[in-house]
């Protein structure tokens, strides 16, 4: 599964801030004049998904270790302080991740207003039906006066 696929703690968030589903985003990223804003913030909706994967992999690890099915025997202090301190490590990527997406979302410009059909319009042309010119008169004829 790929990065982009995975669900984040913040893509509710995203979705908010441009008003499209996480997949749509990625569209949206890759298409010529996309926003400087969207490409950095899926950046670190990428960078944070490993780092959420990372923290439950370290959270399943712990929780196995420490499964009461397991027998006391197999405890290790040694290894439990290691996952503790990975688990450190995890969730402070993790958390700067997290503050950095918000910090982004908080100073970039409002969303533009969704690009709407160009209006037309269209004034209605005058045709005025203009009726031939009166046959000219034959040479040297005289013309009828008129009451």
């Amino acid at each position: 599964m790929s990065v982009t696929a995975k669900a984040t703690s913040q893509d509710a968030r995203l979705e908010a801030a441009f008003g499209a589903p996480v997949p749509e985003l990625y569209a949206q990223a890759t298409s010529p004049g996309a926003s400087p804003a969207l490409v950095r913030a899926l950046e670190l909706r990428s960078f944070l998904a490993v780092a959420e994967e990372q923290v439950a992999r370290v959270r399943d690890r712990i929780h196995q270790a420490t499964s009461p099915s397991r027998g006391m025997g197999e405890l290790s202090a040694d290894q439990l302080r290691c996952d503790a301190q990975w688990m450190e490590a995890a969730l402070a990527g993790r958390d700067g991740y997290v503050a950095a997406l918000g910090e982004l979302l908080k100073t970039m410009p409002p969303p533009a207003p969704q690009p709407r059909r160009p209006m037309r319009f269209t004034q209605p042309k005058a045709t005025v039906s203009v009726p031939p010119a009166p046959a000219a008169a034959p040479a040297g004829a005289v013309r009828a006066h008129r009451p």
